[in-house]
């Protein structure tokens, strides 16, 4: 008995089964998983979540798998690191980190994963094929080994190294293409079909979403149930944003927490920046960013599927949309490991110079609640990295100091 009532689209509300194999509704738009809050609500209190496991599986009741076909590698429940030093430099009184990069295979795309081959398990999905920037690659491969899975993927030549080798190491097929991840997704669009593959492109299945929810549950209950004034996410394709709204209006729905939202700020990088530009131009929907060009591979998604949702989520809190250079993160995220001891990802170091930017223009105030999120380890990124901390020819120490002026 499957614990969603139905599948719904984003954008004409047609409804599927949820006990049915689907991707896109026939109008193209993403599926969204529905329950029934109602009945819910009344069977699974807001005082049991605590009783639940130290995983993103506490919040297993709004999740899709049944219990039996989940494959966990012990996803989510990150911490949410309270950074007042960085709070102190960047001229915020109240900021935390919450850090996706302990999840398994170092990134929040654990998350969406593991929801979504565990739907695969449950539906008797055989076959999976990606595109991915890259670590949606790893978590793919990772989960895929894990539930006996075959998984093809398609990643960019110039992914990291890292992603590249733990894809291969998982046992999953991948092929390298000369182009970004648009090139790939058209690839597994084309082949998928005649290949019997399923694919789990970002947003073209409904599982990846609620997976990425999660972290709109945790940050909830890790603040006491009170949503924090502001929340920063690394907007590449956006479902974690995505998701994440959905997660509080679950909530409300549940009788949780109130109507009030925290300023959601989609964070992207100043050489793919589709929904920043489309968010300043006052357009519904983004237009495909040519020549996109970015360290933070994450980041580099030049025509998002779920734009429209990210742009409803940003107006509709009163946030906003903000591009970051690479020099940025790559400064930034030295600062945020030198005073926190948190070494981020790009896309998550990138937050870091948002916040700071957005609180010198005055949209943010020093009191505001501020919540970051690091989606990666830069574990991940050496190769960026390296070019902000190149090996001295006479075996000198780099000296980091001065990269960002205290307010």
């Amino acid at each position: 008995m499957p614990k969603a009532t139905h599948l719904e689209c984003s954008i004409c509300e047609t409804r599927y089964a949820s006990d049915a194999v689907n991707n896109l509704c026939s109008c193209g738009g993403p599926l969204l998983v529905r329950y029934d809050l109602q009945v819910i609500r009344h069977r699974w209190l807001r005082r049991d979540v605590q009783s639940g496991p130290a995983t993103m599986w506490r919040y297993s009741p709004v999740l899709p798998p049944a219990t039996a076909n989940i494959v966990s590698l012990g996803e989510g429940w990150t911490p949410l690191i309270h950074t007042p030093r960085l709070g102190a430099r960047i001229g915020a009184e109240a900021l935390w980190v919450k850090d996706e990069g302990l999840n398994p295979t170092a990134s929040f795309k654990a998350r969406g994963l593991a929801c979504a081959v565990s739907m695969c398990v449950e539906l008797g999905i055989k076959k999976v094929a990606i595109p991915s920037a890259g670590n949606a690659a790893s978590a793919m491969a990772a989960y895929a080994a894990a539930a006996g899975i075959e998984a093809h993927i398609f990643m960019p030549r110039d992914v990291p190294q890292s992603n590249y080798i733990e894809c291969k190491a998982y046992g999953a097929h991948v092929t390298l293409v000369d182009g970004l991840i648009s090139d790939c997704g058209k690839i597994v669009a084309e082949r998928g079909p005649q290949e019997g593959w399923f694919d789990v492109s970002t947003l073209k299945e409904p599982y990846r979403i609620e997976g990425k929810k999660t972290m709109g549950y945790e940050v909830a209950e890790q603040m006491s149930w009170e949503l924090p004034d502001a929340l920063f996410y690394p907007t590449g394709g956006g479902v974690g944003m995505i998701g994440m709204w959905k997660a509080f209006d679950e909530m409300e729905r549940l009788g949780w927490i109130g109507s009030r939202r925290p300023k959601m700020i989609a964070v992207q990088a100043e050489g793919c920046q589709p929904v920043v530009r489309a968010f300043t131009e006052n357009e519904a929907r983004s237009r495909f960013y040519e020549g996109a060009q970015t360290l933070a591979s994450g980041l580099r998604v030049p025509k998002p599927l779920g734009d429209f949702l990210v742009l409803k989520a940003v107006r509709e809190s009163g946030g906003t949309a903000i591009a970051i250079s690479d020099e940025e993160m790559l400064d930034y995220g030295a600062q945020l490991a030198a005073d926190e001891g948190i070494f981020a990802a790009p896309e998550g170091a990138a937050c870091v110079a948002a916040a700071h930017k957005l609180l010198q223009s005055g949209f943010l105030k020093p009191k505001d609640r501020m919540v970051l999120y690091n989606t990666g380890s830069g574990l991940k990124y050496l190769e960026a990295y390296s070019t902000r901390f190149p090996r001295s020819a006479s075996g000198e120490q780099d000296k980091l100091g001065g990269l960002i002026t205290p307010r």
